[in-house]
């Protein structure tokens, strides 16, 4: 019943996810240098640039009215110049861009004079930087096809180490208390997660194991008084008095014998003895030692089956069951075998929703529609399948009551 509730790990990897993310840095991280590279180199062009022409239309200036000549490069009037040059402040620089060119002009005199002018070509430069950009990209490439395979290997042991703590908190709630995650490489968070989940299975096995040894040494403690209580009352005059204790007597007998054997299956005391057995006739015999009505527990025999099980534990299972279905359940209850499955189902109220979710617990029946009991019965079933490697399954039909369905390995 459990195992319908079993922990599933998640679809979506963490190490994928870990890996995607640094990929996705790595890009992020790429672009952001990229273009910043392109903006900071494209500025210093254009600041050189600008500096050249600036520096260039001084010295031009201080040689032309030294000499009279143009230093190389230096023109007066040029048909290209800006419209904004050609009628400078007298005695100022002014630099200007006009496309791939910066123009720096200055009044050789007076107003009306001729303009000096320079012009530095950006060009050559300015198309350097696609192949800027292409370099960067190609890097930022190369970088992330290495970064990659090493954020997917890092978040690899990431990973394997959480499957593990995973695995082991998986085995644990599945009743394994001995499981352990153990030392973990590291002393980070994932660590102290390990370290947790095993202080956590250790605290669990000693309070599991303590309620244990106290369920066992009551149950043998009852033992001899019960006994001796039952010997007592047959010595009792017969009448209504002695049926009503004897009745109560063995009840009390009945208890103590399912408390001990629970006691024995969760110390892993008990042990199957396997036969070849066939499957119809050791349920019918369960189902007659049940000494219910024939006609409320109908049994449909599949005829040939052979098995090899316990047969005394799968009459127990099957005797529980179908007490369990009287008990709690209503009216007819239905016991039917076909191949290697037993199907107990009653037409009462159907299994609480506590116990299709958690599975059956011991001195809990759920609701009161179920009934009175001690809810050992269905407790005592799944022990003894779990010992006999079976499948017992509970659920409620659709059109109402309860069925149990218990599945023997082949």
């Amino acid at each position: 019943m459990r195992s319908l509730h079993r922990l599933r790990p998640a679809r979506a990897s963490l190490r994928w996810k870990i890996a995607a993310l640094a990929a996705a840095t790595a890009c992020l991280v790429a672009v952001a240098v990229g273009v910043l590279v392109h903006l900071w180199t494209d500025q210093d062009i254009r600041n050189r640039a600008h500096a050249r022409a600036f520096n260039s239309v001084y010295s031009a200036m201080e040689t032309y009215r030294r000499t009279g000549t143009l230093a190389d490069g230096a023109m007066l009037d040029p048909a290209g110049l800006p419209a904004v040059l050609r009628d400078p402040a007298d005695g100022d620089r002014h630099v200007v861009v006009a496309g791939p060119m910066v123009w720096a002009a200055q009044r050789t005199g007076g107003p009306g004079s001729p303009v000096l002018a320079f012009e530095v070509n950006m060009g050559p430069e300015l198309s350097g930087l696609p192949r800027l950009d292409a370099a960067m990209a190609v890097a930022s490439l190369v970088a992330l096809a290495v970064a990659t395979p090493l954020a997917v290997y890092a978040a690899g042991l990431l990973a394997r180490r959480l499957r593990l703590v995973s695995e082991t908190a998986r085995r644990i709630s599945a009743g394994d208390l001995d499981a352990r995650t153990g030392p973990t490489k590291g002393q980070d968070e994932v660590a102290d997660i390990a370290a947790t989940v095993d202080l956590m299975a250790d605290s669990l096995s000693r309070r599991l194991q303590t309620e244990r040894r106290f369920t066992a040494d009551v149950a043998h403690e009852l033992r001899t008084p019960v006994g001796g209580l039952l010997a007592a009352v047959d010595l009792l005059p017969p009448g209504e008095t002695e049926d009503l204790l004897r009745d109560r007597v063995r009840d009390l007998r009945a208890l103590v014998e399912d408390l001990l054997e629970i006691s024995r299956l969760d110390a892993g005391a008990e042990e199957a003895v396997r036969a070849r057995v066939p499957l119809g006739a050791v349920v019918a015999e369960a189902v007659a030692r049940t000494g219910l009505d024939t006609e409320v527990a109908e049994v449909e025999i599949s005829a040939g089956q052979v098995v090899e099980t316990d047969p005394r534990r799968l009459e127990r299972i099957v005797g529980n069951l179908v007490v369990n279905a009287h008990r709690h359940g209503g009216a007819p209850v239905e016991v039917s075998v076909e191949g290697r499955t037993v199907v107990v189902r009653d037409h009462g109220p159907g299994f609480p929703t506590e116990v299709l979710r958690h599975g059956p617990r011991r001195f809990q029946t759920g609701t009161a529609e179920r009934g009175s009991g001690h809810g050992l019965g269905l407790t005592i079933a799944l022990g003894q399948a779990q010992l006999l490697g079976a499948e017992l399954q509970l659920a409620n039909a659709a059109d109402g009551g309860a069925v149990a369905t218990l599945r023997l390995p082949v």
